[in-house]
């Protein structure tokens, strides 16, 4: 069964898919085996053997209408990463590209890519790969028409005002504009998965040469946590 806040992507309605997701999650309700949140909307499988659609609906509605979830609060728990990024040259061959289709220059887009907090909206397509967002208005630059054969594991890329971490090397239609060196998934890790839907990141700028340094050292690519209160 599934919850839709919207129709098109809005940091309210992502908002509400994380607190309302994390509502559902509490509730502990007999016979829902998962809760997923993506981009607006959350995703719940039960086992219809212990809990008919409709009583399901019916407990979900009731908690629906418990609050407005587009000003809920968000999930306690979330973790806030900062993350070395290495921006243009061969870090990120399309950077100049995504900059101009924005409007902006190089020094402007690293400034504002890395000002914020951007707030994975989702985790989808490849394991613990986040959609980060959202950027300004500008930055709602389209998906490119031809496919880039391949991009690296750590690779930042960006289009429709959201910047995608690349988890694993993958082909993409989106701008390739940076490079990380954190392993967001790593299979013989405890938890496998760095990220959760909520968590944040904020990308911080470093030179080629720091970036190779602390790449060549650290697995985690100098990447930080700590809890957000």
């Amino acid at each position: 069964m599934v919850v839709r806040f919207g129709d098109h992507l809005n940091a309210a309605g992502n908002r509400a898919c994380l607190a309302f997701a994390a509502a559902v999650k509490r509730s502990e309700i007999n016979g829902v085996l998962e809760v997923s949140s993506a981009l607006q909307s959350v995703l719940l499988h039960y086992d219809p053997l212990r809990l008919t659609p409709q009583k399901l609906h019916g407990v979900l509605a009731a908690l629906l209408n418990e609050q407005d979830w587009y000003a809920a609060a968000l999930p306690n728990g979330r973790t806030l990463w900062e993350v070395p990024a290495a921006f243009g040259g061969v870090y990120g061959p399309q950077f100049a590209q995504a900059c101009a289709l924005a409007g902006v220059d190089e020094a402007t887009a690293v400034a504002e890519i890395c000002g914020a907090a951007l707030r994975v909206q989702a985790i989808g397509f490849a394991p613990s790969q986040p959609y980060l967002g959202e950027l300004p208005p500008h930055w709602n630059i389209p998906r490119k028409a031809e496919l880039t054969p391949q991009v690296p594991k750590g690779a930042l890329v960006v289009a429709i005002r959201q910047i995608v971490l690349f988890s694993v090397p993958s082909p993409t239609g989106w701008l390739h504009i940076g490079q990380t060196g954190v392993g967001l998934f790593e299979p013989d890790r405890d938890p496998a998965f760095m990220l959760r839907a909520g968590d944040e990141i904020v990308l911080r700028p470093v030179a080629a040469a720091d970036f190779e340094a602390v790449r060549s050292r650290d697995p985690l690519g100098g990447a930080r946590a700590r809890v957000i209160p």
